[in-house]
């Protein structure tokens, strides 16, 4: 039997995972390439088009900001900031238009008080905490043979988990929304809300890949532990 990164009972739990995590990619990256060459008729940018989405929601005290990076659009609910990467901030392709929106959507969760990005936020110090220690405090348990370390380990790494479970409503209210205002304010045609609604909907894939990926790791450190039916036979 081989541990940790020589165990190849490792991938055979992650396959799913992995499988998936290679086609949100793929799909995420081929459709925003493709609607990012599609201009919408309004002419809006992404950062006008987050600007105008907020306004209309009565959604005040939020910075539009541009970041660098590939798709590094996020929304900060500690700064009250809206970060939109170059491709999005300043193009008025459809694609930017969508990741835009889809952002400020989360800007909207904020000031409505979604109680799902609160308990996300809420959870990311510790998440952080346990990200970094996880692997180190179950990788000692496995070669010390310390039942107990295995067990603070396994806990450590069910927060990151539950985060990233928490992730998928979030994600998908923000798209939710982001769909509803583009087409409320006349920011895209019918058609072209379609268009902006398949490049939110590869990207949610991602997050979904990133959950089960995440659980599917857990059940792995569960079996192997013993905890879940087989264990350290």
């Amino acid at each position: 039997m081989f541990w940790g990164f020589f165990d190849p009972l490792y991938f055979v739990f992650l396959a799913p995972g992995l499988a998936l995590s290679l086609y949100a990619t793929f799909r995420t990256k081929r459709t925003f390439s493709k609607y990012s060459q599609v201009g919408s008729r309004s002419g809006l940018t992404g950062a006008q088009a987050a600007a105008l989405m907020l306004q209309r929601h009565g959604v005040t005290g939020v910075r539009i900001e541009r970041s660098g990076g590939w798709l590094s659009d996020h929304y900060d609910p500690r700064e009250k900031a809206l970060r939109l990467s170059d491709d999005v901030y300043s193009s008025q392709s459809l694609s930017a238009i969508g990741v835009a929106c889809h952002e400020a959507g989360h800007a909207m969760q904020d000031a409505h008080g979604y109680a799902m990005l609160s308990l996300r936020t809420a959870l990311v110090p510790a998440t952080n905490f346990s990200s970094t220690f996880a692997y180190i405090v179950m990788i000692a348990g496995f070669f010390l043979q310390i039942a107990g370390l295995i067990l603070i380990g396994v806990c450590l790494f069910s927060v990151g988990v539950v985060f990233s479970l928490i992730t998928l409503p979030v994600e998908w209210d923000a798209s939710k929304r982001a769909k509803v205002a583009m087409d409320e304010a006349g920011m895209l045609t019918p058609e072209e809300n379609r268009h902006a609604g398949k490049v939110l909907n590869a990207a949610f894939l991602t997050y979904l890949a990133a959950a089960l990926t995440s659980l599917l790791t857990l059940l792995y450190y569960l079996f192997r532990s013993g905890l879940l039916g087989g264990g350290d036979e």
